[in-house]
């Protein structure tokens, strides 16, 4: 009885052991990097994402670097869906070829027109 349920036993202690490992040296590097270091105002003072709260002034970024960083996401994620056209090409037939077509037309017209627009130069 006990041999049917030996692995999932063996799995939730090994489990248990690698938290318990994981929480155990968190535990420890918080109180070799605890905060007694510091004294007075400093000590006191917010501290939040590794940044302290006081000096710290963003810079600006221009709006075409944002403009960038979307399109290429964007991209990024619909070249991603042809992958799965692509394997099952075979299967889908002339259909799957006449969609596949349709989607990469879809992404050329949206290519073609950020590149005309001057999205992808940058200043």
């Amino acid at each position: 009885m006990l041999g049917d349920w030996a692995s999932y036993l063996i799995y939730l202690l090994v489990a248990a052991a690698i938290a318990g490992s994981l929480l155990s040296g968190s535990f420890v590097w918080s109180r070799f990097f605890h905060r007694s270091l510091r004294t007075g105002k400093q000590k006191s003072r917010s501290f939040e994402s590794g940044v302290s709260a006081g000096g710290f002034q963003p810079s600006n970024f221009s709006v075409n670097y944002y403009l960038t960083a979307m399109l290429f996401i964007v991209f990024d994620i619909e070249i991603v869906f042809l992958y799965p056209i692509a394997v099952n090409l075979n299967m889908l037939g002339a259909f799957g070829l006449a969609e596949l077509a349709i989607f990469v037309a879809i992404l050329g017209v949206g290519y073609v027109y950020i590149w005309r627009k001057g999205a992808l130069e940058w200043h």
